[in-house]
């Protein structure tokens, strides 16, 4: 008797689980092998053990054969179901050669069907070998796929370390050019009371320039603290009308200042949003004070609030000059501005904030001139952290 694993039946690709430790998967081999070649064995006592007479049987018995065949080529491709067959043949060879005189159409006939069965199991091993095959090669794309993405997400860290630190030393950099110079005019309006040979005029003007220059590096320097390190929102139900108008009524003395009017088209219905009210409010000041000062005399701000699906949507439309084309990529950015005495962090905290608020700030140019600035607060606003 022949052990169907010497026959080539531990060819690669036994379909076990991946996770199955060797020792194991190689038990089980042997345990099918050793099943495949009981059945055939079963099989082939029985034929010698039934009466020759008893022809029903006897073609149950051979057509049994179709299992022990069908699994092998199953189990272990092609390479198994050819040794499978050759091992059937070998165990009914007695059996066949004792009824070819005896019985001659029995004996025909197992050749045929033991031949058909081995054809059905051939292609069955060749089907699971395909099968194997095109597995495996989803397995290995598999791997090659988790490993283009651990690399993937590793250069994207170290992207994000070094945008981060780009980040800092733009910033740095910003903050320095823009310290350089208040210091310069606080060190000459200080160097001219040291001498105090000017006359009393100048040492009035130099008090004035060191107070204003103070102010601005106060202002300079509180704004880049909140742009570092900004507060999470407190978030609270607040109606956005009443917010809306409170942003009006703070600012319509700049306007009037600059003769400019002041229009609020409020929503349909009412509107209730869950945000830092401070928050929104700096942010809505910031950017309706930008609409005044970049808008002529006489010009018109208007001020919407929208209802939508996604969440709630605040406009400030101005007719000013719009932002130049070398301005939008960098409207947003730390330190950046196109005022002559502006410290380019009103914008960067506002989108900030709004970013906070699980939000969007945007803007786009006016068909008659000027910009709209757009805030879009979402339905249900999540705090988020600034990192």
């Amino acid at each position: 008797m022949h052990d169907l694993n010497s026959l080539g039946l531990d060819a690669p690709g036994y379909p076990f689980p991946m996770a199955e430790s060797k020792q194991l998967w190689a038990e089980r081999r042997q345990l099918g092998a050793t099943l495949i070649a009981a059945m055939v064995i079963c099989f082939a006592g029985l034929k010698f053990v039934v009466p020759a007479t008893d022809v029903s049987v006897h073609n149950i018995l051979h057509h049994l054969n179709f299992l022990p065949l069908m699994i092998a080529g199953m189990l272990y491709g092609s390479r198994g179901a050819i040794y499978a067959s050759l091992f059937a043949f070998a165990i009914n060879a007695p059996l066949i050669a004792r009824h070819w005189y005896e019985w001659p159409l029995d004996a025909k006939d197992q050749i045929v069907e033991l031949t058909i069965f081995s054809a059905a199991g051939l292609v069955a091993g060749y089907l699971a070998d395909r099968e194997r095959l095109h597995r495996d090669s989803l397995e290995r794309t598999r791997l090659e796929l988790e490993k283009v993405y651990l690399e993937l997400r590793e250069n994207v860290t170290k992207m994000k370390k070094a945008e981060r630190l780009s980040a800092a030393g733009q910033l740095a950099a910003s903050l320095a050019h823009e310290i350089r110079n208040p210091l310069a005019s606080i060190s000459g309006a200080a160097g001219i009371l040291q001498r105090r040979a000017a006359p009393p005029e100048y040492q009035q003007d130099s008090l004035d320039i060191i107070q204003k220059e103070s102010q601005r590096l106060n202002k300079l320097l509180t704004g880049f603290l909140n742009f570092a390190k900004p507060r999470s929102p407190r978030l609270q139900r607040t109606d956005v009308n009443e917010l809306m108008l409170s942003v009006l009524s703070l600012v319509s003395h700049t306007a009037e200042l600059n003769s400019n009017k002041l229009s609020y088209t409020p929503p349909i219905r009412g509107a209730e949003i869950d945000c830092d009210p401070e928050q929104l409010k700096q942010v809505l000041l910031n950017l309706v004070i930008n609409a005044i000062d970049a808008s002529p005399a006489g010009s018109e701000i208007c001020l919407r609030t929208l209802i939508r699906e996604s969440g709630t949507a605040i406009e400030i439309e101005d007719n000013g000059s719009g932002i130049p084309e070398d301005a939008v990529e960098r409207i947003f950015d730390p330190f950046f501005t196109t005022k002559p005495k502006g410290t380019g962090l009103g914008l960067a905290i506002s989108s900030m904030i709004v970013s906070q608020h699980g939000g969007t700030l945007s803007f786009h140019s006016n068909p008659g001139g000027g910009a709209t600035f757009l805030i879009e607060l979402p339905a249900n606003v999540e705090a988020t952290h600034a990192s």
